[in-house]
């Protein structure tokens, strides 16, 4: 089989439902290629440790001519399907790496230096007028902006990193080809043209269940810090903490109102040990590869200079928002669904097949969990709560 078909094999076999990275390394031990895993019969898929009858019936399903139709299409937008050796090392390296990528755009930036600045779809105008000064800081400093291309301060992030002449990397909750929200067609384009699109779902698929909290491990994955402009309450910005926590990432918050609904998470984030961001040089202090940059103050009129080792010798902060140990008193089946959300969050569904319960009693502890504030849930994922539930 030529080169070109084993990729379209391994598209097709990544695609297949119910195949992760653990089922997919399995694959490739005891079939030696994707194309020998997708002519395998069921008999002997079913025998491979960690592949279940549906994921074996699935596979027997699949073929080599659903990747080529997939590749097909992705160079019909002009665009590329990168494989795990093709990825960056940070995205390698994560606790649940995704198995394929769609990029479309500049795939260069996956190798400069980046920071994630996320929040609130609902945000005030001063966690606007925030992040548009930190996200063109950031550009001009030569730090790419990524975040999740989602209606809000998602969006402002990007316009401003390429107002500034900056870079700035959109991770989708969807494939390439389809624009969401609708309202942010031209913005698409605009990073399509001069950032990069990035996405683990096939070209033309809708976002779907828990397809946003999948996205936000790649957001934090793809950054040195994570920068919280607003969050209220269940914020699903706060999903993007959870997964940057479990990936070893710092974790910096914007100050905000105590009144004010939309500053209620980053306020506690700083509470339980986020490094509070208080200008733009604190952010640039994490990246003292830099050297001394030019940061233009909240006015727009004033500019100071940094030394990259740190101003005036001071100590960088890092933000450590450790995962709690599980409480002395939690029940076996609390214990077994906390342990099971350490390295990051995850879907319902995934959750109740790992933790080995049944449906109701993984509910029963995920509901003991939550009245502790242990766990959150938001838009069908579940994380341990980091101090953040109420």
């Amino acid at each position: 089989m030529s080169r070109i078909d084993e990729r379209a094999a391994y598209v097709a076999l990544a695609l297949t439902p119910g195949i992760g990275p653990a089922r997919m390394a399995a694959l490739l031990e005891a079939c030696e290629t994707p194309a020998g895993a997708l002519a395998a019969p069921a008999a002997f898929l079913r025998s491979i440790p960690g592949i279940s009858p549906a994921a074996a019936t699935a596979i027997t399903t699949s073929s080599v001519s659903i990747g080529a139709r997939v590749l097909g299409a992705i160079a019909g937008l002009g665009a590329h399907c990168l494989l795990p050796e093709e990825f960056p090392p940070v995205l390698r390296l994560i606790p649940d790496p995704p198995t394929l990528l769609f990029a479309q755009g500049d795939r260069g930036l996956l190798d400069r230096l980046a920071c994630a600045i996320v929040g609130s779809r609902d945000h005030s105008s001063y966690g606007a007028a925030i992040c548009r000064e930190v996200s063109a800081a950031a550009g001009r400093a030569g730090v790419v902006v990524v975040s999740g291309m989602a209606r809000g301060l998602d969006a402002l992030a990007h316009a401003a990193a390429l107002d500034s002449g900056g870079a700035t990397i959109g991770v989708l909750g969807n494939g390439l080809g389809v624009v969401y929200p609708a309202a942010n067609r031209q913005l698409y384009r605009r990073v399509a043209e001069a950032g990069l699109l990035l996405t683990e779902f096939p070209p033309g698929e809708r976002p779907g269940v828990g397809a946003f909290p999948r996205r936000n491990r790649l957001i934090s994955a793809l950054a040195r810090v994570v920068v919280v402009i607003e969050a209220a309450a269940g914020s699903g910005t706060l999903i993007t903490v959870g997964t940057a926590l479990a990936q070893g990432k710092d974790v910096m918050a914007v100050p905000g109102d105590i009144t004010s609904a939309t500053s209620w998470g980053t306020n506690r984030l700083i509470r339980d040990g986020a490094e509070p961001l208080l200008e733009v040089a604190d952010l640039l202090a994490h990246y003292p590869e830099l050297g001394a940059v030019s940061v233009d103050r909240a006015s727009g009129e004033e500019a100071r200079r940094r030394e990259g080792e740190g101003r005036a010798g001071e100590t960088v902060p890092r933000s450590r928002l450790a995962i709690p140990n599980p409480p002395e008193d939690l029940s076996p089946a609390e214990r077994r669904v906390f342990e099971d959300l350490r390295p990051g969050p995850k879907g319902l569904d995934d959750l109740i097949a790992a933790v080995g319960l049944s449906a109701g009693g993984t509910l029963a502890a995920i509901s003991g969990l939550e009245l502790r504030g242990l766990l959150w849930q938001e838009a069908g994922a579940l994380g341990l709560g980091l101090g953040l539930a109420r």
